[in-house]
């Protein structure tokens, strides 16, 4: 899967997961979105499911600050925009912090429930912080990769103890 990343430039760039990728040559930086990439947006009205990997050609994270995002998102992007599930943060900024992902912990996701498992855990080996996002999440990524449909998120969560 080819995995892009549209910068923005908000971020401190010592803490960048996204430009550390494009310096690994994990993803891609790019200025302009295809029609077939799965653009991850936090503000989708559609979740991300297994069975979208037939429509996509690559995954792009959009790389801004969270305090921005907002702004950032309000711009229309081309492709197909999904949302993850709510997973919990495992880098140090937003630790335990319901959908306040990196870049990177975002592309790992997609990559995980879009059955890219090793893949995914390639990109988490390269922060020192990764393991500790899959340890957070592994039963709700693992949940998560066998869904069929949105119906089923909550009552994942339910089981897990975090819907509302």
């Amino acid at each position: 899967m080819n995995l892009q990343v549209l910068m923005f430039y908000q971020d401190d760039p010592k803490k960048c997961t996204a430009a550390k990728m494009v310096k690994f040559g994990i993803a891609k930086s790019i200025k302009k979105i295809g029609n077939k990439g799965l653009v991850l947006d936090p503000f989708s009205e559609k979740t991300l499911l297994p069975k979208d990997k037939y429509l996509i050609n690559s995954i792009v994270g959009i790389d801004c600050s969270w305090t921005l995002a907002a702004q950032a998102f309000s711009k229309k992007f081309s492709g197909i925009t999904r949302k993850l599930p709510p997973l919990l943060a495992g880098n140090p900024v937003n630790y335990t912090k319901l959908n306040k992902l990196t870049t990177a912990e975002a592309l790992a996701a997609s990559l995980f429930i879009l059955g890219f498992k090793d893949d995914a855990l390639a990109i988490l080996d390269k922060f020192k912080w990764g393991h500790t996002f899959y340890d957070l999440n592994q039963n709700l990524l693992n949940e998560y990769s066998k869904l069929e449909s949105e119906d089923q998120i909550d009552i994942i969560l339910k089981e897990y103890g975090l819907s509302e």
